[in-house]
């Protein structure tokens, strides 16, 4: 199974100066070498994905399915999102872990 953890880091997302939350990429990647996760998990750090009104949008995906996730907002949340990655890396399969839960919504947008 393919996955693939996509970050924004756009126009809005991360942008301090915007009353947003830093998008801690350096954390991220870190992360990703650390446990060496990138042959498992791609990690994308992108431009703009769209839905700006959620600001910290950050999209996980697999084969099977897409779970997009705005207002992050706290280091717990994007730690949550390198514990899910650990998890496709050891088992090929992940639940989304709680504190993600809430901020999941429906994409019906389009840029």
């Amino acid at each position: 199974m393919s996955a693939n953890v996509i970050v924004c880091d756009g126009c809005c997302c991360g942008r301090v100066e915007k009353g947003h939350n830093k998008v801690p990429v350096k954390q991220l990647q870190y992360a990703w070498q650390k446990y060496e996760l990138e042959n498992h998990v791609k990690l994308t750090i992108s431009g703009c994905l769209g839905p700006c009104k959620m600001h910290n949008v950050s999209i996980l995906k697999t084969d099977e399915s897409q779970t997009w996730l705005g207002k992050l907002s706290q280091q717990e949340h994007y730690d949550a999102i390198v514990k899910w990655a650990l998890q496709i890396a050891e088992n090929n399969v992940a639940n989304l872990p709680n504190v993600l839960v809430p901020l999941q919504f429906e994409r019906t947008e389009r840029v």
